[in-house]
């Protein structure tokens, strides 16, 4: 049964990876049909794709009462993104070229993104239905905010291939197809995932802060790698950071609005500094140049080794 469990967790990931090439081929059409710049549309339109899986999470764990769940998952997915599928990104482009210094910007305001919900728990010890509201609206004019300035962020530099109305209605149906069908791989990923931490006998805090997060984190690591080997490396940081901003606002604000988010917030505490230390740690590499270079991609792949090993030191100590 173990081997059954691992064979289909890794055709999953298989699947997942053709189907985020061909997502970001028909993103790429898209954002030029748009003239709308790469980084806009996959923060925006893939970033809200990828997290599909969390939200799922979220609300099934909201639905079933066990909202804990759905913290472990933002906090550890969260976490993944910046510092695993972010140093496999820079890795895997050799290198990231950042042609606009607006990203730069747009990583030190996702800080408090990130800090917002940690302190709206330790207000009322829970994330209530009105926090969840305040996180809702915060996503929408953070979302906003990127849009009325798409126009200052470099635009395609093949819009002189103009792709025609008939081209641009294949690659959206192509688009919603193949979403659907990452979607399902995802679903897949984490289901097996779930089957194999029973196999190795993992305690739950476990499943929800790393198999389940690096589950639902398989999409935007297929994605951004994929984007940035294709050398369009805007396009992944857009998805890194929306993930991250819509992991932190409107997965928690739907979770919490339909079930309040309670949690013994001491067996997360030290995630919770993680995560904030990794999006201050990326925010800087991104204003220390314009390049993110292979050695911080090594850097962010370092801290989030050691996190799993302090994570499994201070767990075996508090289980």
């Amino acid at each position: 049964m173990l081997w059954l469990n691992l064979l289909f967790f890794i055709l999953s990931c298989a699947v997942l990876v053709i189907t985020s090439t061909i997502l970001i081929k028909s993103l790429i059409k898209i954002s030029h049909f748009l003239h709308v710049s790469e980084y806009v549309i996959a923060f925006i339109l893939m970033s809200l794709a990828t997290t599909i899986p969390e939200l799922f999470v979220g609300i099934s764990s909201a639905l079933a009462r066990n909202t804990a769940l759905s913290l472990g998952n933002v906090i550890g997915s969260n976490i993944a993104n910046i510092a695993l599928v972010g140093g496999i990104m820079i890795l895997i482009a050799k290198g990231i070229k950042i042609k606009t210094k607006k990203i730069e910007k747009d990583a030190f305001f996702l800080i408090p993104i990130v800090i917002l919900p940690l302190i709206l728990f330790f207000i009322g010890n829970s994330i209530s239905r009105i926090d969840g509201i305040i996180l809702l609206a915060v996503f929408f004019l953070y979302s906003l905010r990127i849009l009325k300035r798409r126009k200052k962020f470099k635009k395609p530099l093949v819009l002189e291939e103009k792709v025609k109305r008939s081209e641009i209605v294949i690659y959206s149906a192509l688009f919603v197809a193949f979403l659907v069908l990452l979607f399902l791989s995802a679903r897949y990923i984490v289901k097996y995932a779930t089957l194999l931490s029973v196999d190795f006998a993992l305690p739950p805090i476990i499943i929800g802060l790393f198999l389940i997060a690096l589950g639902t984190s398989i999409p935007e690591l297929a994605f951004q790698s994929r984007a940035a080997q294709l050398g369009h490396g805007e396009m992944a940081l857009g998805n890194l950071l929306g993930s991250v901003a819509i992991n932190s606002t409107l997965v928690l604000g739907v979770t919490a609005i339909i079930w309040p988010i309670t949690a013994n917030f001491m067996l997360f505490f030290i995630s919770a500094l993680f995560m904030v230390f990794l999006t201050f740690l990326f925010a800087t590499f991104l204003k220390s140049g314009s390049k993110l270079y292979v050695v911080e991609g090594i850097a962010l792949l370092l801290f989030y080794i050691i996190f799993i090993l302090i994570e499994f030191y201070f767990k075996g100590i508090i289980v």
